[in-house]
């Protein structure tokens, strides 16, 4: 019930492409009125510096810098999240271990993690961590709702009839957590790259994407600016469906419903 809610909301919430017309035009027209490119660049602009930037390697290269690093953040958050929500789950002393770092982790500005990692690691590795950093509290408390909202009395037939570790793995666990594990993906992966740019625009590690926004900034180069910002919200939506269709696979090989 839970996965066939979750898919009806994202086709509720499906963007149509006359909305996206309209907002283009919306925009071409400020652009046209303001006529001022440096503050506000039209998209034609825009899509022509896009189109000079992907011609290059550096381009490419700093799309991989950042995506490897941020996706390994994200994938370090979504193990830690799966282990430490089934230990809170099962010990009520990890649970309340953990209750306080998960609180500060969420109320903490990503900005005071960025300065105080920088003090401890150098910059290139700094999206890594504050990637898991935003994460894993998304992750774990929507995994420990989930273990608080699975049946008990499956729980209890699979006790009276002997079910196998795997078994209950599978049946009351992978299929009872799968709706709760995929909508926390779905807003870890966006927080992942907006807490991890954000890193690298501080940290300004050498052939980031967050390097390449703030001399742009810098430079008053506002074609390059927009450009760059499409480029970070393309590489988070494609890497964000490519997640969720290995997991509708998942999901689809092991016929969870």
């Amino acid at each position: 019930m839970m996965i066939s809610t979750t898919t009806q909301t994202r086709k509720k919430n499906k963007i149509k492409l006359w909305t996206i017309a309209f907002w283009l035009l919306l925009w071409q027209f400020a652009s046209m009125a303001l006529d001022k490119q440096i503050l506000l660049a039209s998209p034609l602009s825009v899509g022509r510096c896009l189109l000079s930037l992907v011609r290059t390697f550096s381009f490419w290269e700093s799309i991989w810098f950042s995506l490897e690093r941020i996706a390994l953040g994200f994938f370090c958050a979504a193990a830690g999240g799966v282990l430490l929500s089934a230990l809170a789950h099962h010990v009520k002393l990890i649970r309340d271990i953990i209750a306080l770092p998960v609180a500060v982790l969420k109320a903490t500005p990503v900005a005071s993690f960025i300065v105080l990692v920088l003090i401890w690691m150098p910059s290139g590795n700094l999206s890594v961590l504050i990637s898991l950093i935003m994460a894993f509290p998304i992750i774990y408390t929507n995994l420990l709702e989930g273990f608080e909202h699975l049946d008990r009395k499956l729980f209890e037939m699979a006790k009276i009839f002997r079910m196998t570790f795997w078994n209950k793995m599978y049946y009351l666990y992978f299929g009872g957590l799968f709706a709760y594990f995929r909508s926390a993906c779905a807003i870890a992966i966006g927080m992942c790259f907006k807490a991890g740019i954000a890193a690298e625009i501080i940290g300004i590690p050498k052939g980031s994407i967050g390097e390449k926004l703030y001399n742009a900034k810098i430079y008053l180069e506002t074609p390059d600016l927009f450009a760059w910002t499409f480029v970070i919200i393309a590489v988070s939506v494609l890497f964000e469906k490519i997640f969720q269709w290995l997991l509708s696979l998942l999901a689809h090989r092991l016929s969870v419903k």
